[in-house]
């Protein structure tokens, strides 16, 4: 089946996010800008969830959502068919997205005051929700090999101080892209385990991963069962971040019964829209959309890459994983201001700083690359144009 990944869809108005704040953060109006900065898609859903809205809709009774078996059975499907993990029902706890969980996670399983580890550069979202429960944020800055990112252990070992409590693993990560080997996953694992750290592993990209290289679920690694939080969803593969449907799933019955108490303590309950659409996309339907999705932005991602490493000094760091480009401005000669100025005033397209990543991001910005090919195209036309003095 055909998908119009292709269409241009005016989103402008809509209440969108992505659109409607980028003047107001960036200065880039919407009218003759390009929206490149907080990660949706310019995509339609998949059709099986615009059925699945569309029943709801005939019913026209949007209640409390109830008797979720079929829905948790559906996120078992998805995991065992798409990533080779078996999960168990009960392990399953829905959260209203994975920010959300983070923050559960935090409430849970660490208290005021404790340090919590970051792999830096790193989602933004993370250190904003560690500080604002009042907990300290511990950057472990990742190395850049030849322009990938590494892990190096040694040196995390030694910024150890005894009073962290946790620590917060992207996989695949944002937004380098990276898509971690076993091999560093275990390392991560014995990380953890020497410093006696609960392991978040959010891994909400999980689906979006290209040729030549696999993601594998912290959960298949040995030994770390009895200290993992994974965290999934369906907003980032299906582009319905707007559900803040999310899954926290736990194997160790010690840490279910902690992050139930949270839950309950917190009065939460479900959002039925999530739920039904979550069902709806973990099906086999939905999966071939998901084929199709990531072959489509596999051709934007060369794309850009061609488009922005052509500019002197400008590097696209290559992607394994996620529709976010991370680009390396350090080569241009310029300050942070110059070339973001350039970026937002003369492309005029709004992207993120990468300073918000932390640690390592200074000379870097974030360009999502999820929209129709021809904007993408309009893109690098613009940034060759703003940055037309270097070449």
């Amino acid at each position: 089946m055909d998908y119009d990944f292709d269409q241009v869809i005016n989103r402008v108005g809509t209440h969108s996010g992505k659109w409607d704040k980028m003047e107001m953060l960036y200065g880039v109006s919407p009218q003759d800008g390009i929206a490149m900065w907080v990660a949706d898609m310019d995509f339609r859903a998949a059709p099986p969830i615009q059925r699945a809205l569309d029943e709801m809709r005939r019913v026209g009774v949007y209640g409390y959502y109830g008797d979720d078996e079929s829905y948790l059975a559906s996120i078992e499907w998805w995991m065992r068919h798409r990533h080779g993990w078996q999960i168990e029902p009960n392990w399953v706890f829905t959260t209203h997205g994975l920010v959300n969980g983070t923050a559960l996670c935090l409430q849970a399983f660490t208290e005021p005051g404790d340090g919590v580890v970051l792999m830096t550069p790193v989602y933004h979202a993370f250190s904003r929700v560690i500080r604002a429960s009042g907990r300290e944020v511990v950057e472990c800055e990742l190395s850049l090999d030849h322009g990938r990112y590494t892990m190096d252990f040694d040196a995390w070992d030694a910024q150890m101080t005894g009073r962290e409590r946790m620590i917060i693993l992207c996989s695949p990560h944002n937004p380098g892209g990276r898509v971690w080997t076993r091999e560093e996953l275990e390392g991560v694992a014995a990380f953890a385990k020497r410093h006696d750290l609960i392991l978040v592993s959010d891994e909400v990209h999980h689906d979006l991963v290209y040729d030549g290289h696999t993601h594998v679920p912290m959960a298949l690694i040995e030994g770390v069962a009895d200290r993992l939080v994974m965290m999934t969803a369906p907003t980032k593969t299906f582009n319905i971040a707007g559900a803040h449907c999310g899954n926290v799933i736990i194997e160790s019955p010690d840490l279910r019964a902690k992050f139930a108490a949270q839950m309950s303590a917190m009065g939460m309950s479900p959002n039925s829209f999530g739920m039904i659409m979550t069902e709806a996309a973990y099906t086999p339907e939905g999966a071939k959309w998901v084929d199709a999705l990531v072959t489509y932005l596999d051709g934007n991602r060369d794309v850009l890459d061609a488009g922005l490493n052509s500019i002197p000094g400008v590097r696209s760091m290559k992607m394994e994983a996620t529709y976010l480009a991370w680009v390396d401005f350090s080569r241009t000669g310029m300050s942070r201001q110059d070339f973001t100025r350039r970026v937002e005033a003369g492309a005029k397209i709004a992207v993120n700083h990468g300073p918000s990543f932390g640690t390592g991001g200074e000379a870097f910005l974030r360009f999502n690359f999820a929209t129709p090919r021809s904007v993408v195209i309009d893109a690098c036309r613009r940034m060759r144009a703003a940055f037309r003095d270097l070449q």
